[in-house]
């Protein structure tokens, strides 16, 4: 049983391979955590995961070591092969900074060891969540790590996350000064905030929301009037959003759609 949201592309090759489940943080970690995802996978030969990454950071409990993984502004293309599961944490936008002590544009598009950010008993953690496949049970234990390290509260995190929800939620937002309008901030002072808190620019958050419903769209398997939907989604043309979709994904939505 998968549960596929924005962002993962091909979901109904997908299912076929990959099993994802998703589940929300306890009451002490909700200001800071999205949400768990557990993938479990099984596949004859190598295949090659996709994903329109959103903009967050996420701990991932994986082998040989887990992970920090900053915002994947390209593509992010996992090759899965055999058998195996990772546990993911999705921090909420903008809400890894206490815990990264610097900006969180330094960690765009890079993976880094969690020692560095939750120190050497993360391994521990590591082989203790990878050595059941309960996904309630290795929710439990990330939150029983996480929990006792969070750091102080940072008002500014919770506000920058509300920011970004405000702004991915609202895809018809398309440039930098209608989005600072809608928050109330200068663009200058939007810019600055997204580059500590949130990794990505405020530019690339409102073009890969626009790029998440195209596919969302697409994905539902029913005809799109993509001519109609550039312009829901501010685009000059069709012919600038097939553009973007392409670059983004590496085929023209119409094929991407078939």
């Amino acid at each position: 049983m998968g549960e596929f949201g924005r962002g993962v592309l091909y979901p109904h090759k997908q299912a076929s391979i990959v099993d994802l489940r998703r589940r929300p943080p306890g009451a002490g970690l909700r200001e800071v955590v999205e949400h768990y995802w557990h993938v479990r996978w099984r596949t004859p030969e190598p295949h090659d995961t996709k994903v329109l990454s959103h903009p967050s950071v996420h701990l991932v409990f994986e082998d040989p070591e887990p992970l920090v993984y900053g915002v994947d502004r390209d593509l992010f293309v996992r090759r899965l092969e055999g058998e195996g599961q990772v546990l993911g944490v999705k921090f909420r936008p903008g809400c890894f900074r206490p815990f990264a002590g610097r900006p969180v544009s330094e960690l765009a598009d890079g993976r880094f060891p969690a020692a560095e950010f939750f120190g050497p008993e993360v391994g521990a953690a590591n082989r203790e969540i990878l050595g059941t496949t309960d996904t309630d049970l290795m929710a439990k234990l990330a939150g029983e790590f996480l929990l006792p390290r969070l750091p102080e509260p940072d008002p500014v995190a919770a506000e920058v996350a509300e920011m970004v929800e405000r702004l991915t939620a609202s895809p018809a937002v398309f440039r930098v000064g209608q989005a600072a309008e809608l928050l109330h901030v200068s663009p200058r002072t939007l810019q600055r905030l997204f580059a500590e808190y949130v990794g990505a620019s405020p530019k690339w958050v409102l073009r890969r929301a626009r790029l998440h419903e195209a596919a969302t769209r697409a994905d539902r398997g029913d005809p799109v009037d993509w001519a109609a939907l550039a312009g829901e989604l501010g685009y000059y043309d069709q012919a600038h959003l097939v553009r973007d979709f392409t670059a983004a994904v590496g085929e023209p939505p119409a094929r991407y759609a078939r």
